[in-house]
């Protein structure tokens, strides 16, 4: 356990330093910091999700499904898996939060949730997993897995591959490395199960086909990745897998003698800030799970029963587990033991149906958000204290529960946003993140006058044509589906203009073509709110020409991610001699920067957004 310790001291610390824990060590000026989290929960009898925003959670939303909802957030939480397994149906949601890394930061991106319009339909869907871009859910009843690529997901698209097993079980199939893996059953039923017997896992080439051995691993159930490492319960012990160049690798853990006898692990969570696994041991008993250093297993034994247990995700050394008495446990995954106790909610007993309405528990940066279905609730806990710190009602009866969001950074400035394809108008706003991601009310749009654009700028469209941007491209295809050449095409299109450099002076704009100047006087004309088809929307400011020059145009539309007054430090203009046609205009949208940056700080300005 001890490169455990040093690697969780490690995380930690670069933990603070980039934002995971301490958001606000790198603040900027001209940036702001966001912290957000959106909450879903499904009901337990009813077929709906509720989602809602943890500080404010009038903002809420409601979104109808087939069955009772299993929820996963996925994609580093820019998306929400529902999976209905008695109704054969998984649905997507969008949750709405992106975070975008960028080594001494995060960018945030905010909209409202939406669900996709696509679902995927089988027999039985259960186990999810999520790892290295794609999303897999297995068909119990089908025999196959579906693998959903999570950028197009986060597109609101949905193109799923399968991955066939030889035989329809409770099982899961996961990438490693360059391969794949999958469970494996037996041919039929033995010892009186009702099904086939999950005996181990396989390496299988992407269309199931098998591809190595059968590793033993009895019952094999509770995956889970961290680090380098796929691991799984079995009867025998964890199986680990890990990637090599000759396809995975795998190795058995056997559990030790001092462990108390008869009992398995069915149920592992993966640490995402360091190579450490915590897993569920009989049903008052939790592993922790060193899958490298021996002794690779610690014991901790409850004093209830446990309900629900997670792992926090922003601070390495510590996990939660709520146990039947009503009481939340803090787990120091370090020492292997229980750090601290406090009573949260009434008693909740483990007998009955597994599925029986029992609170869940979830992170949320400094909260432990956890579901109460017999109090309607969803009870915020100071993972600090373990205090509650608000409780938050909500309709029928809360289950099952997911979470996504962070801490980042919401840009006032800078070219960079992935422009939407309905439009390149942006709104954005000090202070509201959902301005800023182009949801507002009419109210909150303000007159703005010439004088926020005043200077003097330069059209980046020459950058684009001789090369410089395309490190930009590059950074853009990486974070999404689109090829850089298909970025730069968009680009392409989006930039292009004649006009090679603008003035503003006063109520004078001068337009240099070819070195040529032509100018007129402008007076403001009003403002022009657009809605985009996905939702969200954006402001036009508008400007009549007064008089000058007969070559100027009649009419400019700015567009610079604003709806109030403010310094503009780039923009995108629209020009010409109809003013309701420009508004039509989405594909061409020529961006100017300030001719006093080069080249290098405009790229620099753009892939840092």
């Amino acid at each position: 356990m001890e490169n455990v310790r040093n690697l969780i001291l490690g995380v930690s610390a670069i933990a603070l330093s980039v934002g995971i824990v301490g958001h606000e060590a790198f603040a900027h000026d001209d940036e702001e910091d966001v912290t957000l989290y959106r909450v879903f929960v499904g009901d337990h009898d009813a077929a709906k999700i509720t989602a809602f925003d943890l500080s404010k959670p009038e903002n809420r939303w409601t979104f109808e499904t087939k069955g009772q909802n299993k929820l996963y957030s996925v994609n580093e939480g820019a998306a929400i898996v529902s999976v209905q397994s008695d109704d054969d149906a998984v649905n997507f949601i969008n949750s709405g939060i992106s975070l975008h890394a960028h080594g001494d930061h995060a960018d945030i991106e905010i909209s409202d949730p939406k669900a996709v319009e696509k679902q995927l339909t089988g027999p039985r869907p259960f186990h999810v997993i999520d790892h290295d871009g794609k999303i897999v859910i297995n068909f119990d009843k089908g025999g196959y897995n579906d693998i959903v690529d999570a950028h197009e997901l986060s597109h609101g698209e949905i193109e799923s591959t399968r991955l066939k097993q030889a035989r329809a079980h409770h099982g899961f199939a996961a990438p490693v490395g360059n391969g794949w893996v999958t469970t494996v059953a037996s041919d039929a039923p033995v010892e009186g199960d009702a099904a086939p017997t999950r005996v181990g896992l396989r390496a299988v080439k992407a269309d199931g086909t098998p591809a190595g051995d059968v590793a033993t691993c009895t019952g094999i159930h509770g995956e889970a990745f961290s680090g380098a490492y796929l691991a799984a319960g079995c009867k025998e012990g964890i199986l680990t897998v890990t990637a090599s160049a000759d396809g995975p690798v795998t190795k058995l853990l056997p559990y030790p003698a001092e462990l108390p006898s008869g009992q398995t692990t069915g149920t592992l969570l993966g640490a995402k800030s360091m190579q450490v696994f915590m897993g569920n041991y009989g049903a008052k008993g939790l592993v922790i799970v060193d899958p490298v250093d021996a002794p690779n297993f610690q014991y901790i034994e409850l004093p209830f029963r446990r309900v629900d247990f997670t792992l926090d995700p922003a601070n390495a050394r510590f996990g939660y587990v709520l146990t039947e008495d009503g009481s939340l446990n803090q787990i120091d995954v370090l020492d292997g033991k229980i750090s601290k106790s406090a009573k949260v909610t009434e008693p909740y007993s483990m007998d009955g149906h597994w599925n029986d309405p029992r609170p869940r528990i979830a992170m949320a940066g400094d909260e432990i958000v956890m579901s109460d279905p017999n109090a309607g609730l969803v009870r915020r806990i100071s993972k600090t204290d373990l205090k509650e710190v608000g409780t938050i009602k909500v309709e029928g009866k809360p289950y099952n529960i997911a979470v996504a969001g962070g801490s980042g950074k919401v840009h006032e400035h800078g070219e960079g946003h992935d422009h939407d394809h309905d439009g390149h108008d942006h709104a954005h706003s000090h202070g509201d993140p959902k301005i800023y991601a182009g949801y507002f009310e009419d109210e909150q749009v303000k007159d703005r006058p010439l004088s926020d654009y005043a200077g003097d700028w330069q059209s980046v469209y020459p950058f684009l044509k001789d090369g410089t941007l395309d490190p930009v491209w590059k950074h853009k295809a990486e974070k999404g589906t689109a090829s850089v050449e298909d970025i730069r095409k968009e680009y392409e299109v989006g930039y292009k203009t004649d006009v090679d450099r603008i003035t503003i002076d006063g109520d004078v704009v001068t337009f240099y073509k070819d070195g040529k100047p032509s100018k007129a006087s402008y007076a403001y004309d009003g403002k022009e709110i657009l809605t985009y088809k996905k939702g969200n929307r954006g402001v036009r400011f508008i400007f009549k020409k007064a008089e000058g020059d007969a070559s100027a145009p009649q009419f400019i539309q700015f567009s610079d991610h604003g709806i109030a007054p403010n310094k503009a430090d780039h923009y995108h203009l629209y020009w010409g001699n109809d003013r309701a046609a420009l508004l039509n205009e989405v594909t061409n949208w020529p961006t100017y920067y300030p001719s006093s940056m080069n080249a290098k700080q405009i790229v620099s300005e753009m892939k840092a957004h």
